[in-house]
């Protein structure tokens, strides 16, 4: 008598053979060695951008200031051509340097929801995960790098919309893309930082307030360092926010630029800020 021919078991039924339960009672592997800060930053990152899907009234607000300053200030000082600027429209000239201010303000306020998070208990639930401390700040970094993108496309609309003469080549987007996140994520952690020195949101608001400005006009954002006096040009040279608009306004508007020079400020100043706002997130977690 003749067997019958075998039947090929169902997809379904395939994954269920006894050696294949074993991936349902025995976990996966962890990731290990250099594979787990880069899993563990997107994570964090993923899950700081997840708010803004529940409340985007942040994006929305905080376009306004950059708009009035385009608008108004922008507008006013290309009429009256009081700051020389080479040959190219104020305007023009200005649009960089407010994307600059505009990521630089959503940043520099990042500390004030990480103590929040400490005061709703939420930082301390963090820090007893496996999760290293250097990428709860990396990803609250870069999170705050992708939020400041996002404004910063708002501004390069706006002046688009208004005449400014920009480039769109593909590849130096993506070169605006980098310097805006890596200035973002230094502003982040240097807000990350003076809140675990000082502990407190008021506190916090205070100094971020006193310090915004001074970095905002003590860089080249407005005007060129050619005309600062010397004390200005000298703050200016270690002011992270003047590698951030040489870069920007080299890439958009074609001027001449030291791209080479601002990435590596920008970068090292990212690192080390990710080093120092880690090294007090315990502190600020007591």
């Amino acid at each position: 008598m003749s067997e019958a021919p075998a039947v090929p078991l169902p997809a379904s039924a395939e994954r269920l053979r006894p050696g294949s339960l074993d991936l349902l009672v025995t976990p996966p592997r962890a990731r290990t060695g250099w594979r787990v800060l880069p899993a563990r930053v997107a994570a964090m990152c993923a899950v700081e951008l997840q708010k803004l899907r529940h409340d985007r009234t942040e994006l929305y607000t905080r376009a306004i200031q950059p708009a009035l300053w385009l608008l108004i200030f922008g507008e006013t000082f290309t009429r009256i051509h009081a700051i020389p600027t080479g040959g190219i429209p104020y305007l023009d000239y200005l649009a960089p340097g407010i994307i600059a201010q505009s990521a630089m303000f959503i940043a520099i306020f990042y500390g004030i929801m990480i103590i929040w998070e400490r005061d709703a208990g939420i930082l301390t639930k963090l820090l007893v995960t496996p999760t290293p401390r250097s990428a709860l700040i990396t990803g609250k970094a870069f999170a705050a790098g992708v939020k400041a993108l996002i404004q910063a496309v708002v501004v390069v609309v706006i002046a688009a919309l208004l005449g400014v003469a920009m480039t769109w080549n593909p590849l130096r987007l993506f070169g605006v893309a980098v310097a805006v996140v890596l200035g973002s994520a230094f502003f982040s952690c240097l807000s990350m930082t003076i809140a675990g020195i000082v502990l407190t949101r008021d506190r916090l608001m205070g100094i971020g307030q006193a310090i915004t400005m001074p970095l905002f006009f003590g860089s080249n954002a407005l005007y060129p360092v050619a005309v600062m006096p010397g004390w200005l040009k000298a703050v200016s040279l270690v002011n992270p926010l003047s590698y951030q608009v040489d870069a920007l306004r080299g890439l958009l508007l074609g001027t001449p630029a030291h791209l080479a020079l601002d990435y590596a400020v920008l970068a090292v100043a990212a690192a080390l800020g990710v080093l120092s706002a880690s090294s007090l997130l315990g502190r600020l977690a007591r």
